[in-house]
């Protein structure tokens, strides 16, 4: 029974980890989207002087 209540790993900082990761993985993602529309868009339109 002492075995059954004994925790074999601590998933808490790898899960905390992953979530961190994964949110800079969405932010990095979101930034190219971002740069690679706003570079569309000054191709179309010519900037006046």
């Amino acid at each position: 029974m002492i075995s059954q209540s004994i925790a074999l790993a601590n998933w808490n900082n790898g899960v905390i980890m992953i979530a961190i990761f994964g949110l800079v993985c969405l932010a990095l993602v979101g930034f190219l989207v971002k740069s690679m529309s706003n570079n569309d868009r000054d191709k179309e339109e010519p900037k006046e002087r």
